[in-house]
């Protein structure tokens, strides 16, 4: 199965990094990308998508903000990607509905591991 990732993050080079490595190491289709709170919401509305990856600081808004419009999902996880894995923020996400949340300096193999996880589970 091909894992439909929608991205959200403000930060070009981190989105291109992020879009070309994991575009290399799994078998992801790219829903979209958005770089801000209200951008996403409205794409990721209007798309569909497995896993979204959502940064919590962004150009306007923030990534609590996109996880709170989308705490009815279904099946789709929703990940955040932060510099800012603190404990406060790891609460405070998973209060918003947040299927987990990863330090993008030291958690990135576990993330692979996460969205592995959904592709596996979405196979029959």
């Amino acid at each position: 199965m091909v894992v439909r990732v929608f991205l959200v993050e403000d930060n070009p080079t981190i989105r291109d990094g992020l879009m070309e490595t994991l575009s290399e190491l799994l078998d992801v289709r790219w829903a979209g990308w958005a770089p801000d709170e209200a951008g996403a919401i409205a794409s990721m509305r209007a798309v569909p998508w497995d896993i979204a990856l959502v940064d919590l600081f962004l150009e306007a808004g923030s990534g609590i903000g996109v996880a709170r419009a989308f705490e009815s999902r279904g099946a789709a996880k929703l990940f955040v990607l932060t510099n800012y894995a603190t404990p406060d923020m790891r609460e405070r996400c998973t209060e918003a509905g947040v299927d987990a949340v990863f330090d993008k300096s030291v958690e990135l193999d576990a993330l692979l591991a996460a969205i592995e996880d959904v592709d596996a589970a979405g196979d029959p």
